[in-house]
């Protein structure tokens, strides 16, 4: 509310400012230019008097006269002032007489021409020479422009400026409480969001490029700090929950054999036992430590040129090791003929990982039946499709399938955490990808995979 104020006020300041100055020159130039016309009006008539009524044997004087009335307007209060000067002496005289200024008297002697101003009354004189005589010549008036229209100019240009101030300061608030309202409306929505609703976003509803993409700017923020929520407050939780179980085999195992003495035997058993949830418990471990590492996109991780068929050839190696009875038929029909359309900015290790991850699945869940591998490529994306014959996801359950820990109710005979598929998911968008996953209970699930491609200079 404050800057909104400020702008408004210096918006009205701005303009009141160059209205005064604007205003005020033009009153003050024709107030000048008024004035000096005047003075040079009462001159024209002094020496127009002096003429036809001191040369009147060199010129007609009728005439002279005849040509002034007919030709110039008679001025307010218009009177002529005539005087012999024979010394400085008489214009002390004519002073008496005039009631005018000895000064100004003795400066028409002295300069032959001179002004006065007397309340609304405006005096020109000259001084005038004809057959060796000296005279001033003075005419005096009123300045009717400048006391009635100068005023009447000064007036409209108050009324005028205090009316558009008047207007200004509407319009300044006005603009300055729409250009602050999207912001207030911003600030009203981003004080409702809190960790309890960090799910909740800002309405773009805004066509102002800026305060759209302040708005798209904002969101995309929420959509990080959720996603970290989420991912700290998942692995809070649920690794809590998962590391109960293996912690608690180890401690009630160890906690009876030492009951009492035990054979050989016995404490082989249970120390494979032991070993065998200390394994699972470190797989959690690492596993989690993965997915949380994967759960922010500002993660510093260090990409190079990969071709995707190589990393694809790679992660069933590690199948192959891994699980020797996997079914895995690798599709090289649409492979591309350039060899630069396989080729992404990745991490080698996180991109081996999720597709391990990916083929694991498919071989698990389908028993190990066929699972066909597909790579493709557009211009911009390589595209990579995994399709099982295997259980499937339930499609109620589709919209938890990236939920860290779940696992689908139709998988409770399938070994496994519930972690494989969303650090996967966060693997594919570190590197800009989508992941895309369609599934049908007891005929199959597939997995679709787009990256995109990388620039570099092809030859």
């Amino acid at each position: 509310m404050k800057t909104q104020l400020k702008i408004a006020l210096v918006l009205i300041l701005t303009n009141v400012i160059i209205l005064l100055l604007l205003g005020g020159s033009i009153y003050y130039f024709l107030y000048n230019y008024s004035y000096t016309d005047f003075y040079k009006r009462l001159e024209t008539r002094a020496k127009i008097s002096a003429k036809y009524n001191y040369d009147a044997d060199k010129i007609d004087a009728q005439s002279f006269k005849k040509i002034r009335e007919e030709n110039l307007e008679k001025l307010s209060e218009e009177k002529d002032y005539r005087f012999e000067v024979e010394s400085e002496e008489d214009l002390t005289t004519i002073s008496q007489k005039t009631t005018l200024p000895l000064s100004f008297l003795k400066e028409i002697l002295n300069k032959a021409k001179s002004t006065l101003q007397l309340n609304e009354t405006f005096y020109t004189g000259i001084r005038y020479n004809s057959n060796n005589k000296q005279y001033i010549v003075i005419v005096s008036a009123k300045n009717y422009y400048a006391s009635h229209h100068l005023i009447f100019m000064r007036n409209i240009i108050l009324v005028a400026v205090f009316l558009i101030v008047i207007f200004i300061t509407s319009l300044s608030f006005y603009f300055s409480k729409h250009i602050f309202d999207p912001i207030k409306s911003i600030t009203d929505s981003v004080k409702q969001i809190s960790t309890e609703n960090i799910h909740q976003r800002i309405e773009e509803k805004y066509n102002d490029n800026e305060i759209s993409q302040l708005i798209s700017t904002f969101n995309d923020l929420l959509n990080r700090l959720e996603t970290s929520f989420e991912t700290q407050k998942n692995f809070v939780s649920n690794a809590s929950h998962e590391f109960g179980t293996p912690l608690t085999s180890i401690m009630g195992e160890a906690e009876v054999m030492l009951m009492k003495e035990r054979t050989p035997e016995e404490y082989q058993q249970s120390l494979t036992s032991i070993l065998g949830q200390a394994e699972r418990l470190n797989q959690i471990t690492q596993t989690l430590l993965y997915l949380a590492q994967t759960g922010y996109s500002n993660k510093k991780v260090n990409f190079e040129i990969l071709r995707t068929d190589e990393l694809l050839w790679q992660a069933k190696g590690i199948i192959d090791k891994l699980n020797p009875k996997n079914n895995i038929i690798i599709d090289f029909s649409l492979l591309p003929e350039n060899p630069f359309k396989l080729k992404v900015m990745g991490n080698k290790q996180l991109l081996s990982l999720a597709f391990t991850n990916l083929l694991s699945n498919a071989c698990k869940y389908s028993s190990n039946k066929p699972v066909n591998v597909s790579i493709a490529s557009s211009d911009t994306q390589v595209f990579l499709i995994i399709k099982d014959q295997g259980i499937g996801i339930p499609e109620s359950e589709m919209q938890f399938i990236y939920d860290p820990f779940f696992r689908a109710s139709n998988t409770r005979h399938f070994e496994g955490y519930g972690i494989g598929l969303p650090l996967t998911r966060n693997i594919i968008k570190i590197h800009n990808g989508q992941l895309n996953v369609t599934s049908i209970v007891n005929e199959g699930t597939t997995v679709q995979i787009k990256l995109p491609l990388a620039n570099i200079q092809k030859y």
